[in-house]
Protein backbone atom coordinates (compact mmCIF):
# COMPACT_ATOMS: atom_id res chain seq x y z
CA UNK A 1 0.00 0.00 0.00
CA UNK A 2 2.17 2.63 -1.18
CA UNK A 3 -0.62 5.06 -1.99
CA UNK A 4 -0.97 8.53 -0.63
CA UNK A 5 -1.37 8.82 3.06
CA UNK A 6 -3.96 11.11 4.51
CA UNK A 7 -3.19 13.26 7.42
CA UNK A 8 -6.00 12.79 9.89
CA UNK A 9 -4.77 15.29 12.36
CA UNK A 10 -7.40 17.71 13.74
CA UNK A 11 -6.77 21.39 13.13
CA UNK A 12 -7.59 24.17 15.52
CA UNK A 13 -10.94 25.81 14.71
CA UNK A 14 -10.89 29.24 13.06
CA UNK A 15 -11.70 32.15 15.28
CA UNK A 16 -15.27 33.52 14.85
CA UNK A 17 -13.96 37.08 14.46
CA UNK A 18 -12.07 36.01 11.38
CA UNK A 19 -15.31 34.85 9.74
CA UNK A 20 -17.12 38.19 10.21
CA UNK A 21 -16.69 40.92 7.60
CA UNK A 22 -15.17 44.16 8.69
CA UNK A 23 -17.89 46.09 10.53
CA UNK A 24 -18.11 49.76 9.69
CA UNK A 25 -20.52 52.40 10.92
CA UNK A 26 -20.74 54.19 7.57
CA UNK A 27 -23.58 52.07 6.10
CA UNK A 28 -25.62 52.55 9.29
CA UNK A 29 -24.97 56.26 9.38
CA UNK A 30 -25.88 56.62 5.69
CA UNK A 31 -29.15 54.70 6.17
CA UNK A 32 -30.05 56.80 9.24
CA UNK A 33 -29.33 60.03 7.35
CA UNK A 34 -31.49 58.88 4.42
CA UNK A 35 -34.40 58.04 6.74
CA UNK A 36 -34.11 61.41 8.48
CA UNK A 37 -34.01 63.21 5.12
CA UNK A 38 -37.13 61.40 3.87
CA UNK A 39 -39.01 62.11 7.11
CA UNK A 40 -37.98 65.77 6.96
CA UNK A 41 -39.12 66.05 3.35
CA UNK A 42 -42.48 64.45 4.18
CA UNK A 43 -42.93 66.81 7.13
CA UNK A 44 -42.26 69.83 4.93
CA UNK A 45 -44.66 68.60 2.23
CA UNK A 46 -47.45 67.97 4.73
CA UNK A 47 -46.91 71.35 6.39
CA UNK A 48 -47.03 73.19 3.04
CA UNK A 49 -50.09 71.38 1.74
CA UNK A 50 -53.06 73.69 1.92
CA UNK A 51 -56.55 72.33 2.37
CA UNK A 52 -58.65 72.74 -0.74
CA UNK A 53 -60.69 75.91 -0.58
CA UNK A 54 -64.23 75.26 0.54
CA UNK A 55 -66.79 76.10 -2.09
CA UNK A 56 -68.94 79.03 -1.14
CA UNK A 57 -72.62 78.34 -0.51
CA UNK A 58 -73.52 80.66 -3.38
CA UNK A 59 -71.28 78.72 -5.80
CA UNK A 60 -72.80 75.44 -4.64
CA UNK A 61 -76.32 76.82 -5.15
CA UNK A 62 -75.42 78.14 -8.60
CA UNK A 63 -73.98 74.78 -9.63
CA UNK A 64 -77.05 72.94 -8.29
CA UNK A 65 -79.33 75.41 -10.08
CA UNK A 66 -77.53 74.87 -13.40
CA UNK A 67 -77.88 71.09 -13.05
CA UNK A 68 -81.57 71.36 -12.12
CA UNK A 69 -82.27 73.82 -14.92
CA UNK A 70 -80.71 71.50 -17.52
CA UNK A 71 -82.60 68.53 -16.08
CA UNK A 72 -85.92 70.37 -16.28
CA UNK A 73 -85.20 71.41 -19.86
CA UNK A 74 -84.38 67.80 -20.77
CA UNK A 75 -87.46 66.30 -19.08
CA UNK A 76 -89.63 64.52 -21.63
CA UNK A 77 -93.19 65.77 -21.86
CA UNK A 78 -95.19 62.56 -21.62
CA UNK A 79 -98.20 63.24 -19.44
CA UNK A 80 -98.78 65.62 -16.55
CA UNK A 81 -98.20 62.96 -13.88
CA UNK A 82 -94.80 61.97 -15.27
CA UNK A 83 -93.83 65.62 -15.70
CA UNK A 84 -94.84 66.38 -12.09
CA UNK A 85 -92.95 63.35 -10.81
CA UNK A 86 -89.76 64.29 -12.66
CA UNK A 87 -90.06 67.98 -11.79
CA UNK A 88 -90.59 67.24 -8.10
CA UNK A 89 -87.55 64.99 -8.03
CA UNK A 90 -85.40 67.58 -9.82
CA UNK A 91 -86.41 70.41 -7.46
CA UNK A 92 -85.89 68.16 -4.43
CA UNK A 93 -82.39 67.29 -5.70
CA UNK A 94 -81.75 71.02 -5.99
CA UNK A 95 -82.86 71.61 -2.40
CA UNK A 96 -80.75 68.74 -1.11
CA UNK A 97 -77.67 70.14 -2.86
CA UNK A 98 -78.24 73.88 -2.42
CA UNK A 99 -79.68 74.09 1.07
CA UNK A 100 -78.59 70.83 2.61
CA UNK A 101 -82.26 70.17 3.25
CA UNK A 102 -83.46 66.56 3.43
CA UNK A 103 -86.45 67.36 1.18
CA UNK A 104 -85.22 64.74 -1.26
CA UNK A 105 -85.72 62.01 1.32
CA UNK A 106 -89.02 63.17 2.81
CA UNK A 107 -92.56 62.51 1.77
CA UNK A 108 -94.71 65.48 0.83
CA UNK A 109 -96.49 65.37 4.19
CA UNK A 110 -93.19 65.29 6.08
CA UNK A 111 -91.87 68.23 4.08
CA UNK A 112 -94.99 70.34 4.68
CA UNK A 113 -95.08 69.42 8.39
CA UNK A 114 -91.37 70.20 8.78
CA UNK A 115 -91.77 73.77 10.05
CA UNK A 116 -88.09 74.53 10.31
CA UNK A 117 -87.39 73.30 6.80
CA UNK A 118 -85.57 75.67 4.50
CA UNK A 119 -84.30 78.02 7.19
CA UNK A 120 -81.89 79.57 4.66
CA UNK A 121 -84.69 81.06 2.54
CA UNK A 122 -87.13 83.88 3.16
CA UNK A 123 -90.59 83.24 4.57
CA UNK A 124 -92.21 84.09 1.23
CA UNK A 125 -89.96 81.60 -0.53
CA UNK A 126 -90.80 78.95 2.07
CA UNK A 127 -94.52 79.54 1.46
CA UNK A 128 -94.00 79.38 -2.31
CA UNK A 129 -92.09 76.11 -1.90
CA UNK A 130 -94.90 74.56 0.12
CA UNK A 131 -97.49 75.71 -2.42
CA UNK A 132 -95.38 74.52 -5.35
CA UNK A 133 -94.70 71.11 -3.84
CA UNK A 134 -98.40 70.78 -2.93
CA UNK A 135 -99.33 71.44 -6.56
CA UNK A 136 -96.79 68.86 -7.78
CA UNK A 137 -98.02 66.34 -5.19
CA UNK A 138 -101.64 66.86 -6.29
CA UNK A 139 -100.60 66.07 -9.87
CA UNK A 140 -98.41 63.11 -8.89
CA UNK A 141 -100.91 61.42 -6.62
CA UNK A 142 -104.17 62.17 -8.46
CA UNK A 143 -106.29 59.04 -8.95
CA UNK A 144 -106.50 59.71 -12.70
CA UNK A 145 -103.92 61.23 -14.97
CA UNK A 146 -104.42 65.01 -14.70
CA UNK A 147 -105.52 66.90 -17.77
CA UNK A 148 -102.90 69.60 -17.26
CA UNK A 149 -100.38 70.13 -20.04
CA UNK A 150 -96.95 68.64 -19.19
CA UNK A 151 -95.21 71.76 -20.52
CA UNK A 152 -97.30 73.85 -18.11
CA UNK A 153 -96.29 71.60 -15.19
CA UNK A 154 -92.63 71.91 -16.14
CA UNK A 155 -92.99 75.70 -16.46
CA UNK A 156 -94.46 75.84 -12.93
CA UNK A 157 -91.59 73.70 -11.66
CA UNK A 158 -89.10 76.01 -13.37
CA UNK A 159 -90.74 78.99 -11.70
CA UNK A 160 -90.55 77.20 -8.32
CA UNK A 161 -86.89 76.42 -8.93
CA UNK A 162 -86.12 80.07 -9.73
CA UNK A 163 -88.10 81.24 -6.67
CA UNK A 164 -86.13 78.89 -4.45
CA UNK A 165 -82.82 79.85 -6.03
CA UNK A 166 -83.39 83.59 -5.61
CA UNK A 167 -85.00 83.26 -2.18
CA UNK A 168 -81.88 82.40 -0.19
CA UNK A 169 -81.06 84.97 2.48
CA UNK A 170 -77.29 84.53 2.41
Amino acid sequence: MDGPTHNLQLLDPASPEALLPDASLWPWLTAAAAVIAVLGLLTILVARRKPPPAASPRAMRNAAFAVADRALAATPTGDARDAALQASLIVRHYLAAAAGDPALYQTHEEFVAHHDALQAVTAATRAAAQAGFSRLAALKYAPDVPAAAPAEVLAEARELLETLHHGFTA
